[in-house]
């Protein structure tokens, strides 16, 4: 009869009780931020969305399997090609487990294609196109923030209740605009509305008057800004000085309209601006006080995705300690089984499609009399719930749904 030694009974009942594959993580675990560092989109990604998902880190503990987790960032220039050869680069040879934000909807695209052919995962935040949870949905991703069929429901929805039926489309003319008009005009046509004009124009626009002055001559109840950041900020700035809106007859509705959009315009430049959204720094105490801290630590209030960052990298993390690996299928299990619970969302669910099933708000940009403190911008108009914001999953539009 072969002898066992104390020590070898020793490691085995420490394996048998440790988390189903954590004995086998020998490497840290490791979160890539891929993001828009210093282009259009940067003010509301870039470097905030970094330091999201370092805070998140540090507040999660700093380890895992008793190593640090380690944390990268890239800029991926808003190009899907530099996005993806990145990507590529850090699951082939960096170890990266899971890659953040992304922003640029194409280049998620991309990256979804990667993660999903390299067994990792992709939490996008910044990202919105709508395909990304529908035709381009993935059981490697998930969408943790808005997206363009959240940006173009609530509102218009309620406009078109209201009696606005004529519409005018500027659209930024790449992956997350196309999204966007895609949904806005199936909204429209639902809601007995109907498109009078429409007009594409390419990311880093510096003039509208030519379409300014098209829309405001085409006889349009709302003028939708389908664009984002740096394009939107200077094409509601323009309608500003072209006095669109101010008689009362036309509605400006930009749906995609985020903290630095109003930082940059002001109460005065951008009052009046109808949008949606999902968060905002002085939504609540909780997301009042997590803001502050990101102040002290980056001189600006938090936008929708940096906040978004960080509650996506803290939900990881803690699927992955309870877990016990990081292999991707049982990490993500794990993700869509536990509650988010947060300063950003409140015990919402994740969805097979890769959908955070969060609260959303319909939104209006105050006016300078209204706002009292700094970076006091949006009033609140009312809470959407996540059944009526999102997608209904009785539409399939995912595989994963059917």
């Amino acid at each position: 009869m072969r002898l066992v030694r104390p020590a070898a009974i020793l490691i085995a009942a420490l394996l048998a009780a440790a988390p189903a594959g954590a004995e086998t993580e020998t490497a840290a675990v490791k979160v890539g931020v891929l993001t828009d560092m210093s282009g259009i989109l940067a003010s509301g990604l870039g470097p905030g969305s970094v330091d999201g998902a370092r805070m998140a880190i540090e507040d999660f503990g700093g380890t895992l399997f008793g190593k640090p987790i380690e944390l990268v960032f890239a800029d991926h220039q808003n190009k899907p090609d530099i996005g993806s050869t990145l990507a590529r680069r850090w699951l082939d040879e960096g170890g990266v487990d899971v890659i953040a934000d992304v922003g640029n909807s194409a280049v998620a695209l991309a990256v979804r294609e990667l993660v999903q052919s390299k067994d990792r995962l992709a939490l996008f935040v910044g990202a919105s196109s709508s395909a990304l949870t529908a035709a381009s949905c993935s059981p490697n991703t998930v969408q943790w923030s808005h997206d363009s069929y959240m940006f173009v429901k609530a509102v218009p929805t309620r406009l078109l209740a209201e009696g606005k039926k004529k519409w005018f489309l500027i659209i930024q003319d790449w992956a997350f605009g196309h999204a966007m008009q895609a949904d806005i005009t199936r909204v429209i046509a639902d809601g007995g509305g109907e498109i009078v004009g429409s007009v594409r124009h390419p990311p880093g626009t510096m003039d509208f008057s030519s379409i300014l002055l098209q829309a405001q001559g085409s006889g349009a109840d709302v003028i939708a800004f389908l664009s984002a950041i740096q394009d939107l900020s200077t094409s509601i700035k323009q309608a500003h000085e072209y006095n669109l809106g101010k008689d009362g007859k036309q509605t400006l509705f930009a749906p995609a309209f985020l903290l630095p959009d109003a930082r940059g315009l002001g109460p005065e430049a951008g009052q009046g601006i109808i949008f949606s959204t999902v968060w905002y720094w002085n939504l609540n105490p909780e997301a009042r006080a997590w803001s502050q801290r990101f102040f002290a630590r980056n001189k600006v209030m938090p936008a929708e995705a940096h906040a978004g960052t960080y509650s996506a990298v803290l939900h990881y993390l803690k699927a992955v300690q309870a877990a016990g690996t990081k292999k991707a299928d049982v990490v993500m299990a794990k993700m869509r089984e536990m509650p988010v619970k947060d300063f950003y969302t409140d015990n919402a669910k994740l969805r097979a499609d890769g959908r955070l099933m969060r609260a959303a708000y319909v939104a209006r940009m105050k006016t300078p009399a209204e706002s009292k403190e700094p970076w006091d911008y949006y009033q609140i108009l009312s809470e959407i719930p996540a059944e009526q914001a999102f997608r209904p999953a009785s539409e399939k539009a995912c595989p994963l749904l059917k």
